[in-house]
């Protein structure tokens, strides 16, 4: 008697498509801690892009605004009342300056962090490729610059662009390029190194052998196989220009708070509070900081845990091994071959 199979069900492209993005590819592919943590640092990175997104809707007061309909805010007044997180020294709302200082911070990631990109990934694969007199130049300018203190080195960007007193615009830029010249070094020496290993490889020998140019070369074929691991390299700097902004603001080279809210600027202003025992104008713009860092970091470091093809095969290895009996046999419920006489 013959039976009829059913029909194997058709894979949706959009849905395998979707699978295969980088952050619900490595989802997928974690298991346990690995996975929690993950999981935390999406969960804490996306509480900071709604904040930024939202703060114009969701603060309670403007960044700047020092009064309301029932006269002015009164200075260091403790969390309770209209005030959910209190006042500072100057009379601003501590809530909505943590809220409106994600905006500021989100800006100088985007910016420095693409910026960082852009040039370190079109120098690195000249760099690489080219060789000769021009790779040894580049590559005496970025170790210079990766030797150099960044801190220091931001600072002293920071003071030839804006003077250290700057608006939203000129702060933003200010920090943002101090930052591009910080992290630029980093993505030179990754796709360097990538493209050097790259261009001996048969399918780029193949190329040259068919005729391509070197520009084709470059931007067809070794321009994907080197960016890989290129979003790990941006979590991982996007938590560094956290730190350097706050730093930049905290020392006293940030955006003044007419201009924007900057968490760095808070907790500078908030030092001369701690011996008075006003707590909350330091506390939570430093928690915000923390926040940040924190998820960008758990998503940046399980991503290149899960990129590690050693962890990656032992983890599946660990989920498909057949539980053993103590007699030699595999437990019931496995999906193990049964013996045929």
């Amino acid at each position: 008697m013959s039976t009829t199979e059913a029909p194997a069900p058709v894979a949706n492209p959009r849905a395998s498509f979707f699978l295969r993005l980088p952050v619900v590819s490595h989802v997928r592919q974690s298991v346990g801690l690995q996975r929690g943590m993950l999981i935390m640092g999406l969960v804490l990175t996306a509480v900071f892009l709604l904040t930024a997104l939202l703060a114009p809707f969701i603060a309670p007061y403007g960044f700047a605004q020092l009064s309301d309909g029932d006269g002015n805010f009164p200075a260091q007044q403790p969390p309770g009342g209209k005030h959910p997180l209190g006042t500072t020294v100057g009379g601003y709302d501590v809530l909505s300056r943590v809220m409106w200082g994600t905006q500021t911070a989100l800006l100088v990631i985007i910016i420095a962090v693409v910026l960082s990109i852009f040039a370190g990934v079109i120098l690195g694969l000249v760099s690489g490729y080219i060789g000769g007199w021009l790779d040894r130049i580049l590559v005496v300018v970025a170790d210079a610059i990766y030797a150099f203190p960044s801190l220091l080195l931001a600072i002293v960007m920071a003071i030839v662009i804006s003077g250290g007193q700057s608006s939203l615009f000129g702060g933003v830029m200010a920090a943002a390029i101090s930052i591009t010249v910080v992290f630029i070094p980093q993505y030179f020496r990754v796709i360097r190194a990538e493209t050097i290993r790259l261009k001996a490889e048969p399918f780029v020998e193949s190329a040259k052998v068919v005729g391509a140019s070197n520009l084709r070369i470059i931007t067809r074929h070794i321009y994907r196989n080197a960016t890989r691991t290129l979003p790990l390299i941006f979590t991982l700097n996007a938590s560094e220009a956290i730190l350097t902004l706050a730093a930049l603001g905290f020392l006293g080279f940030g955006i003044e708070p007419s201009s924007a809210s900057e968490w760095g600027f808070d907790l500078s202003k908030a030092l001369a509070d701690t011996t008075s025992g006003i707590w909350w104008t330091g506390v939570f713009p430093g928690l915000a900081i923390v926040w940040v860092v924190l998820g960008l970091t758990l998503v940046g470091e399980s991503i290149n845990d899960l990129n590690d093809p050693r962890l990656r095969g032992r983890k599946r290895a660990n989920r498909k091994a057949p539980a053993v009996s103590p007699a030699g046999n595999a437990a019931p419920g496995r999906d193990t071959e049964s013996s045929k006489p």
